[in-house]
């Protein structure tokens, strides 16, 4: 990719960003510290490195996710459906799930997903040598304390490029920057106060 088509690459994504956060957002540099996170933990996905993962993802949000689970999990309609989920897991009993914290749930959610997709050595071999992340833009919402990141990642199979646009949101606790990984997904809910 030359330098130029680079260039207006990123200045599109600096546009959109704006277009998409107009209201008291700013773009930022490419040397802001969720530049490095977002690289960070898109290469720990293509690696399957769960733990570290977990470790830059918003703890609530992984809460919220393991509650939700084990509620489907609870209200499947028979035990033999209950059971099949749960084998999902490696576990034979909700109880199991339960104890785990919400990072040891992602890693187990993560390795039974992967497991399910079941792609050789040699995929995930050439995916991860493959593998490049290029970060478009960042955009700070001050007033919010967040970071939206927009990236672009590439990466091949042994019989495709795989090419995706990410939305990445950081939120900011205490002095360290983690994952929001349910902001483009499920709207934020702050009850109104009352008259």
């Amino acid at each position: 990719m030359s330098a130029l088509h680079s260039s207006s690459i990123r200045l599109l994504a600096a546009a959109f960003l704006v277009a998409f956060f107009p209201l008291n957002a700013a773009p930022l540099s490419e040397d802001h510290p969720c530049a490095a996170l977002v690289r960070k933990y898109l290469t720990c996905v293509v690696n399957q490195d769960w733990k570290t993962a977990a470790s830059m993802l918003e703890a609530e949000s992984l809460e919220r996710k393991q509650k939700e689970t084990i509620s489907i999990i609870k209200s499947a309609p028979t035990m033999s459906e209950e059971a099949a989920m749960l084998e999902r897991f490696a576990v034979s009993d909700i109880r199991d799930l339960e104890k785990l914290t919400p990072q040891q749930f992602y890693i187990i959610d993560r390795e039974a997903w992967h497991k399910r997709l079941n792609a050789g050595d040699e995929v995930t071999k050439r995916k991860q040598k493959t593998l490049k992340i290029d970060v478009l833009g960042l955009v700070e919402e001050k007033e919010k304390g967040f970071v939206h990141a927009t990236v672009r990642t590439s990466q091949e199979t042994l019989t495709d490029r795989i090419e995706e646009l990410f939305l990445i949101s950081f939120i900011k606790a205490g002095d360290q920057w983690t994952i929001s990984p349910e902001m483009k997904d499920r709207p934020i809910i702050t009850p109104l106060k009352a008259n």
